[in-house]
Formats: structure tokens, C-alpha cells, sequence
């Protein structure tokens, strides 16, 4: 039984990662698009950061919710909370940190996207290819470079006394990628830089954030009882609904600028990344629809953590919208009609 939820994760992990080996393939066929070389691997990295991302930017935003929860330590710890430990401190407890984890998991990610920056966005034979010096000459090396370096930091935030700190290094990771995303060349890059920021921002919040949420609920049951729990959930879920907001708002404007009305339909269904991005589109419906569902259950149920059975779900479908997003990034950009 103890290994049924590690060896799930694994599968699902899996599973998510065949989307960015194996779906350049597929959006791009019958399409007469021609994909860079190595688009699988790029993707696959592109989703490997985003989720090392999502994972302390929602450890910080839900711990933080934890401590104002009201039903947590009305009277103090409780009796059974260790000495040293954040319950002895009078804090609630939080699980145990997957920070460190996603920081090098991020900077192997970043990495190995630097090294392809570094020979011309082609994928290198050896370590002789890779010029180093060359990412200090361009404006997508020295924003490569960033991501690696801010990756180094959070992992070195993430396990001093002050894991907090690891907002800093992680917000320089989130302005790197809203850069790269729209280079100078393109029409209003710093519209589409903003709008980016934002979408990515609220984007790690939510995913992180319910992952993050459904952990400390575990550890909460049978600890703080059901109020506590349900009280946590209810904050999230109230961010969250602001936060769904900004991500369809801003994901609809990225759209429009790189898809012009006119040419929605047919390039939804004639381009490799109208077609991802339709996928997303249709994960980020259901995921509103399972968020929906949890929401009624908080509310209504007899027992408001059976809103978790939902939740889980929401998070798996949150798991499959990161790794479209990284295969979104690594297609060709749809053609402005």
C-alpha cells in the first residue's frame, strides 16, 4: 500500500512526458510544417521547467495560506508536536519540502536549453559544440544563462533557514521566460512579455498551489480535523478563482496577437500550434470543470474534504496542461495572415 502512491506518480509522470517526445510529430503532420531539429528534446526540458517552477512557487503561496487558516492552532500547537519543529513554533505543520528537488531538476533543465542556445538552437553532437563564451553575445544565451543561475539560487534557498527566500531567484526565472517568449523582433515584445509574466505567474500559482494544498490536507487529516482542512481548501480555492481568471484572460490575448481573429478557426486546425494550443484549451476546460466540481462539493457536502476526490483529478489534468505548454513552446510559431 505504501508504494501505490509513489509508483502512481511515477506512471503519471511517465505518461506526461510522451506528450512532449511524441506530440511534435503528431501536431505537425499533414500540417507542411517543418519542426526544428531535436523539438522533442526542447519540449520535453520546456515542461521540465515549467513544472520544477510550479513546485516552490506553490509551497510558498499555500504555506502562507496555511498560517492564516483559522481552525489551525486556536489554543496553541498541538499536545504531540515535536521540539524544533514549525507545530512547536506555533506555526501549522506543512509537508516536507519538494523545493530542492525542483530546483535541480530546473537547473539540469535549464541546462541542458542553455547548451542548445549555445550551438545555434541545434542539438549538440558533443561537448566541443557547445559554445559557452557564445551565450554572453546574445540576448537568448544571457537569458539561458539567467535561468540556470536563478535555478542554482532557489536550490540553495530552498534549504537554508529562510526557504522564503526563493521567491526572488524564482520571479527571475518567470521574467527570463516571459523575455525569451517575445524577442525584439516581434510586434509589441514587451505587450507579449507582460502578458506572459502574468499567465506564467498565476499559471505555477494554481498548479503548485493545489498540489501543494492536497499534500498539507494529508497531513493535516486526523491532526487539526476536518475544519482546518476545509478551511485551507476554501482560501485556495477563492485565489484560485482570481487566478483562472487572469490565465484565460491573458492566454485569449497571447492568442489574438499571434493568431489574428480572422485566422482563429483555420489555424486551430491547420497548424501544429493551433492544434496544441486547442488541446490546452480543451485540458484547461476540463480542469476549470473539476475545480467547479470541487468548489460545490466544500460547499455542500456533508463532508467538505470529499471535494479532494475532484481536486486530484484537477491536479493530474493541471500535470497534462504543463506538459502541453512545454510542447507548445517548442513549435513553430503560427504564420500572421
Amino acid at each position: 500500500m505504501t508504494l501505490t502512491r509513489p509508483v502512481t506518480v511515477l506512471v503519471l509522470a511517465a505518461l506526461a512526458a510522451l506528450i512532449p517526445l511524441l506530440g511534435p510529430s503528431t501536431a505537425l503532420h499533414g500540417t507542411g510544417e517543418a519542426a526544428a531539429p531535436g523539438t522533442g528534446g526542447m519540449a520535453l526540458l520546456r515542461t521540465a521547467l515549467f513544472a520544477a517552477l510550479c513546485i516552490p512557487v506553490g509551497e510558498l503561496f499555500v504555506n502562507r495560506l496555511a498560517r492564516s487558516v483559522p481552525g489551525a492552532f486556536v489554543n496553541g500547537p498541538p499536545a504531540r508536536s515535536v521540539p524544533g519543529t514549525e507545530e512547536a513554533a506555533g506555526r501549522p505543520a506543512v509537508p516536507r519540502s519538494w523545493s530542492p528537488f525542483a530546483a535541480v531538476t530546473g537547473f539540469v533543465a535549464a541546462l541542458g536549453l542553455a547548451s542548445v542556445v549555445a550551438t545555434g538552437y541545434l542539438v549538440p553532437d558533443s561537448l566541443s559544440d557547445i559554445d559557452v563564451g557564445g551565450l554572453y553575445a546574445s540576448r537568448d544565451g544571457k537569458l539561458a544563462l539567467l535561468e540556470v543561475n536563478a535555478f542554482l539560487v532557489t536550490g540553495l534557498c530552498a534549504v537554508s533557514r529562510r526557504p522564503a527566500t526563493q521567491l526572488w531567484p524564482l520571479g527571475a526565472v518567470v521574467v527570463a521566460e516571459a523575455l525569451r517568449a517575445h524577442p525584439a523582433t516581434e510586434h509589441t515584445p514587451l505587450t507579449g512579455s507582460g502578458l506572459t509574466l502574468v499567465h506564467l505567474t498565476c499559471a505555477a500559482l494554481w498548479t503548485g498551489g493545489l498540489l501543494h494544498a492536497l499534500r498539507t490536507l494529508r497531513l493535516w487529516h486526523g491532526r487539526y480535523g476536518t475544519e482546518a482542512g476545509a478551511a485551507l481548501l476554501g482560501l485556495y480555492a477563492r485565489v484560485a478563482t482570481v487566478l483562472l481568471a487572469a490565465i484565460t484572460a491573458t492566454g485569449v490575448w497571447s492568442s489574438l496577437r499571434r493568431m489574428p481573429p480572422e485566422t482563429v478557426l483555420e489555424q486551430l486546425t491547420t497548424t501544429a500550434y493551433g492544434r496544441t494550443l486547442l488541446a490546452k484549451v480543451l485540458l484547461v476546460a476540463a480542469v476549470a470543470a473539476l475545480a467547479l466540481w470541487a468548489r460545490r462539493r466544500l460547499r455542500r457536502a456533508a463532508d467538505p474534504l470529499t471535494a479532494c476526490a475532484p481536486a486530484r483529478a484537477e491536479v493530474v489534468a493541471l500535470g497534462l496542461v504543463v506538459a502541453v505548454s512545454g510542447l507548445l513552446t517548442a513549435l513553430p510559431l503560427p504564420i500572421r495572415w
